[in-house]
């Protein structure tokens, strides 16, 4: 929770300990860019990696730009999935936070492989730990 001090107009932040919210980005660099541009095939590998994962899909959206690079957002009610192609360079770039019970490396790896992925760099980051 973030307040405001107004006597100091100085911000506070009120920390808590949140086991297990992880911050993962992936870039996954793909053996065949046709999926890269294939909105439908993106947005079931999203959603099914989703499931793979544990995770609670609420929402979504997904956009597909005039090169036919895809951009996809899933609302998880544990945080949220994104992905963003790059056919020009044969690349996915995949953000996801995971919260709780959410094995964020399963679904890291349900995509990568429903991508077909050749090589991939995923960092992880732990989130909200006081």
């Amino acid at each position: 929770m973030l307040e405001t001090d107004r006597r100091r107009g100085d911000l506070r932040v009120e920390q808590h300990r949140i086991d297990r919210m992880v911050l993962h980005a992936l870039d996954a660099w793909v053996r065949d860019v046709a999926v890269l541009t294939d909105a439908a095939r993106v947005r079931e590998i999203l959603r099914a990696g989703a499931e793979a994962g544990g995770a609670t899909v609420v929402a979504e959206t997904f956009h597909v730009f005039p090169n036919g690079a895809v951009t996809g957002v899933l609302v998880l009610a544990q945080s949220h999935l994104s992905i963003h192609t790059w056919p020009e360079l044969a690349l996915a770039n995949v953000d996801l936070l995971s919260y709780g019970d959410v094995r964020g490396e399963d679904i890291l790896r349900f995509i990568c492989h429903e991508l077909d992925v050749e090589r991939a760099s995923v960092a992880s980051l732990p989130r909200a730990i006081a």
